[in-house]
């Protein structure tokens, strides 16, 4: 019997599966990524993901016969690496993948996916509905998002088709993303950001107060957010909600930076449909995607998408890794291999 393999590499968690030929997960691994301090450190964090889900399966992991590997950018795909991943730390320049992986398994096919681009994947394999135009965004550690257009997922030339997340939202450039360019829409409103998006608020709130031109949603809003706390994170900011005007007024700026960044992608793409992942969506929905939702007729001059959470969790990536493999990296139901 053949075996596939999908793997999901994340700036915060390791996942792998192993599946059988028809497409069962018999074996699974989850896991901190690695943060460092090189990108061999990375790398090793993958194989012994994979070889834990393969343990799991009791199955040799040289009888996996393809793997696939969603995984953050920016990619290298001739070179079958990441390239100096933005939210990893500075250390990690290069992590290879298709090489270690294809050494650790029997086969010699690995797929190597922009991890929301496995993301658009597994939503088309698994969905029972499967457009031919739509999106997969995540809003997690950081932005991105896998784009399907006329039934085929965009991966460009290098792999880093998609980068939404990079877009330039904020022409003043008052934050700057992990990736070191100002005013990127990853920059206010990932997961990483949210924090120092809301210290940022908290100054600009005090600095207009004391000269009376804050707008008055804002102005002079004490706060119980621990913004001094070096833990200070975005669960705390969405904790809040409703219960503190400064938290509240946060994820206001973040739901009018979401909805021009998800306008910006209907204009360009054109998606019947547009499902939202990563932890900060999956753990905030009514925060998050529903001010999208609701806000998007107000920004789009085209047709409004359905825009809904997705229905496979924080599962949508590694399953669409592992649909990868089980079709020769393409993700058509149509090519499953036996």
């Amino acid at each position: 019997m053949a075996y596939y393999a999908g793997v999901d590499l994340g700036a915060t968690n390791l996942r792998a599966v192993v599946a059988d030929e028809e497409g069962t997960v018999i074996g699974s691994d989850r896991r901190p990524t690695p943060q460092g301090p090189t990108g061999i450190d990375v790398t090793e964090g993958v194989l012994s993901t994979l070889r834990a889900a393969c343990e799991h399966a009791d199955v040799d992991p040289a009888r996996i016969r393809a793997a696939g590997v969603g995984s953050i950018g920016p990619l290298d795909l001739a070179a079958g690496a990441i390239v100096d991943p933005a939210n990893l730390p500075d250390g990690v320049d290069r992590v290879p993948i298709t090489g270690p992986v294809d050494q650790l398994t029997g086969g010699d096919e690995v797929y190597l996916h922009n991890d929301a681009d496995a993301g658009a994947i597994g939503e088309r394999f698994y969905s029972d509905r499967n457009p031919d135009d739509m999106v997969y965004l995540t809003i997690s550690t950081g932005i991105g998002a896998g784009v399907a257009v006329d039934g085929s997922v965009l991966s460009g030339w290098d792999g880093n088709a998609g980068e939404v997340g990079h877009m330039t939202l904020d022409p003043q450039g008052r934050m700057t993303c992990g990736c070191g360019k100002d005013g990127h829409w990853e920059a206010y409103c990932s997961g990483e950001a949210i924090p120092e998006f809301a210290r940022l608020l908290h100054e600009e709130d005090v600095a207009w107060s004391a000269t009376g031109a804050a707008p008055e949603d804002a102005a002079g809003m004490e706060t119980d957010l621990p913004l001094a706390d070096p833990e200070f994170s975005a669960a705390d900011v969405f904790d809040h909600a409703g219960e503190d005007a400064f938290a509240d007024y946060v994820i206001g700026q973040l739901a009018h930076w979401n909805t021009m960044g998800v306008a910006n992608i209907v204009h360009a793409y054109a998606p019947l449909v547009i499902s939202i992942g990563g932890a900060v969506a999956l753990n905030n929905e009514e925060l998050v995607v529903g001010p999208i939702r609701e806000g998007l007729e107000e920004m789009v001059m085209t047709n409004l998408p359905e825009v809904r959470l997705t229905e496979f969790g924080d599962d949508v990536v590694v399953r669409g890794a592992l649909a990868s493999a089980l079709t020769g990296g393409t993700g058509d139901r149509r090519r499953m291999r036996r």
